[in-house]
């Protein structure tokens, strides 16, 4: 008889992993849903401890949390720092890949005359 596993145990297990917690919430970036994302951190700090144990860490409540991290939270980016950082994850920006064309550069800024000095 083989035995089987609950898929949500399975998960609470897998998101502990800090390397597996961040694939899993990249797939949920690329979602392009951002309650997709905001889920799928709650399960990530579920995992990892708990709401009690994140709140402890961020300084923010659990209802505040329970709020944030729902399909409809909106959490500001020094909330999402917060989390990502008590939960050993961390916001980084790459660049943007364009398929087909280049990514155009900024100009820079064109610098101004200086004016001559009064003598």
């Amino acid at each position: 008889m083989k035995s089987t596993v609950r898929h949500d145990d399975f998960m609470h297990e897998r998101l502990a992993d800090a390397q597996f917690a961040a694939g899993y919430l990249q797939s949920a970036l690329e979602d392009g849903d951002s309650g997709v994302l905001l889920l799928a951190l709650r399960r990530i700090a579920e995992a990892r401890g708990g709401m009690a144990k994140l709140a402890q860490a961020t300084g923010l409540s659990r209802e505040a949390l329970y709020r944030t991290l729902s399909a409809s939270g909106n959490p500001r980016l020094t909330s999402l720092a917060a989390i990502l950082g008590a939960t050993g994850l961390r916001l980084t920006i790459v660049a943007a890949e364009r398929q087909g064309r280049r990514v155009k550069r900024a100009t820079p800024a064109r610098k101004r005359p200086r004016l001559a000095a009064a003598a």
